[in-house]
């Protein structure tokens, strides 16, 4: 799959520079901006100064990263929808605020007619997992105990409208369980209350729950991801452990605003699928508890679209709504 993807890549650069040369578009003339809708140091930021960096070698140029933190990190995807169509404006994105939050938040621009997809970076598996001190060992049991108490069971996220809320509303549907929802501001103070007690549970990313299970305050119950993870690889999946319809994953994306020249776009594709394959971006991504990317632009637009339905189905069965 991934020679596949990487040799489709290869073809596309080389259609792109095979035009004549009144037909290319000079590229970058500018500063070329990578928008980025959370603040410095999250898994975001961080790989966006990651692609940065590289674009910076392959495509030259000065290439900067603008962190634009805010309403579910739509923020910086409505300057990158509104900029000029030159390919000088990127955004690196999650689902959060390509497939979720649109569905929550009245926007001022269009987040699949506006803004285009030119690849998947990297996937982060999210993980079920419950304290220590929960008496529960897998999924059977915890429906088991939650059927039981209906309401009892609580279950942490990182805020209205993350992919660990959205998995937690997905759970209850195809379960058939009903639990109370305790959003925080971030994962921290979330792990406190589950290792406290307080919390029983959360649908949370492999990338920030892996300490705590590699401590044994969290236990692992399954991955929310079509098959297992790399990481957890004694952990069943979900629809493994019985409970089909509630697949999550946290993914990272470049898009580039709608209308950019098809020759930018093209190289930009192809630089990405070139970057996200060099070693040291590869060790990296892993090491932020990511799966590098192996689709093609048009098999991730596909994800894209299908992602942004299921959840607008999700969140309007469930009656989500920001507070």
């Amino acid at each position: 799959m991934q020679r596949k993807t990487f040799t489709a890549a290869l073809i596309t650069l080389a259609a792109a520079l095979s035009l004549p040369a009144g037909a290319q578009t000079a590229y970058p003339t500018k500063p070329v901006k990578l928008m980025v809708g959370a603040g410095p140091g999250g898994g975001t930021d961080i790989i966006a100064r990651l692609l940065a960096e590289k674009f910076a070698e392959g495509l030259k140029g000065t290439w900067v990263v603008e962190n634009r933190p805010g309403a579910s990190n739509t923020i910086a995807a409505d300057i990158t929808a509104k900029a000029p169509a030159d390919g000088h404006t990127l955004l690196v994105a999650t689902n959060t605020g390509q497939a979720i939050a649109p569905h929550l938040l009245k926007l001022a621009f269009d987040p699949l007619k506006d803004l285009v997809p030119l690849g998947l970076i990297a996937t982060v598996p999210n993980v079920l997992v419950v304290g220590a001190q929960v008496p529960v060992k897998n999924v059977s049991e915890l429906v088991a105990a939650m059927k039981a108490k209906p309401g009892d069971f609580k279950y942490a996220s990182s805020g209205v409208g993350s992919t660990q809320h959205i998995a937690g509303e997905a759970f209850d549907m195809a379960a058939g369980t009903k639990s109370q929802h305790i959003p925080y501001k971030g994962s921290s103070q979330a792990h406190l209350d589950i290792i406290g007690g307080s919390v029983q549970m959360m649908f949370d990313t492999t990338s920030s729950a892996m300490a705590q299970i590699k401590a044994g305050k969290f236990r692992p119950l399954a991955v929310t991801t079509p098959a297992r993870s790399p990481q957890l690889p004694e952990v069943p999946t979900l629809a493994e452990a019985g409970v089909r319809g509630a697949e999550m994953s946290t993914w990272y994306a470049l898009y580039v605003t709608a209308g950019t020249p098809p020759d930018v776009v093209a190289r930009l594709q192809a630089e990405l699928a070139r970057v996200i394959r060099l070693p040291d971006v590869d060790a990296r991504l892993k090491g932020l508890g990511g799966e590098p990317s192996t689709i093609t632009p048009a098999q991730f637009a596909e994800l894209n679209r299908q992602e942004f339905e299921r959840f607008g189905k999700l969140i309007r069965d469930a009656k989500i709504k920001l507070d």
